[in-house]
């Protein structure tokens, strides 16, 4: 389904049928009910949002502690005050779904963070968080292992390259529980999640490592061929990325070790050398050492 702002319609993007033709406007109020006129930015407030518990919808009492001419409140007003904030704050959290819900998202906020994630993704694992959710998947299991594998999911459906160890890493939990939930989203919701490119892997080992354009460009290449010959059938993409970049480097004579890039991609140097093997057999390419210092 494809969305046009303009025409504000929403429709298939295969054959074209339009599903709606007004769509509601959740971008800001720009809207100014001052005297003076103009626009006044003030009462916009953030979009809604489904990585918030409450969509972002529920107001707030004011914290400014100063009535309408800017006057501080007396002792006795504040005070009561205080208090509506207080059952305020509670009532919202009131279902037991909403408190699991504002717990899960303060930790995929978290994530977010160290992963360097974009809002699309997190927006996605939101909503899948939320349909486990509905099918009481949650009931009876941790929090953290199944926001962090519905965050992966939702990397893998963005084709963002994040592993499996970076998010338990992330997220300071075992890789065992996070791909356990993963399976179980997996299963409960059919999902249909593609199937990860390891060309789009490349560049994220070859900028930790500083990797010239050219080795990045000539492990592109060996990678598009080894897809052609279904070399790359079955394999970590990962490892697949790493094995083309080293064998790029010493094609190129760009000093990088098996370790480097090992380290970079956190993968095994064995498994880097049994596909570095496997890619120059297929290709049949002449990797005559140009810089001494390598190691085959």
């Amino acid at each position: 389904m494809l969305t046009d702002n303009v025409t504000e319609e929403r429709f298939c993007g295969k054959c074209g049928y339009v599903v709606s033709e007004t769509l509601q406007d959740s971008g800001p109020e720009w809207r100014s009910f001052s005297k003076e006129g103009g626009t006044d930015p003030t009462r916009t407030g953030a979009p809604t949002s489904l990585a918030i518990h409450d969509k972002g919808l529920a107001t707030i009492i004011n914290p400014i502690n100063r009535d309408s001419t800017g006057r501080p409140l007396t002792p006795v007003m504040k005070n009561t005050l205080e208090r509506l904030r207080t059952w305020d704050n509670r009532s919202k959290i009131n279902a037991s779904a909403d408190r699991n819900l504002r717990q899960a998202f303060g930790e995929l906020s978290r994530l977010k963070d160290k992963l360097v994630i974009s809002d699309a993704v997190v927006q996605k694992a939101a909503y899948l968080y939320r349909k486990a959710l509905e099918k009481n998947l949650i009931k009876g299991r941790s929090i953290s292992p199944l926001i962090a594998s519905a965050l992966y999911a939702a990397c893998r459906d963005a084709e963002t390259p994040r592993t499996l160890k970076d998010v338990a890493d992330a997220g300071n939990l075992k890789k065992k529980e996070i791909a356990k939930c993963y399976r179980l989203l997996h299963q409960e919701l059919e999902l249909k999640i593609p199937v990860v490119n390891p060309i789009q892997c490349v560049a994220r080992i070859a900028s930790k490592l500083g990797i010239t354009e050219k080795t990045k460009r000539y492990a592109v290449k060996v990678l598009k061929v080894s897809q052609e010959h279904k070399e790359s059938a079955g394999k970590d993409p990962m490892s697949m990325a790493a094995a083309a970049l080293y064998l790029s480097c010493v094609k190129n004579g760009e000093d990088k070790t098996q370790r480097d890039i090992a380290e970079a991609a956190n993968v095994t140097e064995v498994t880097i050398r049994n596909r570095y093997k496997g890619l120059r057999l297929d290709q049949n390419i002449d990797c005559t050492l140009k810089n001494k210092n390598l190691k085959i």
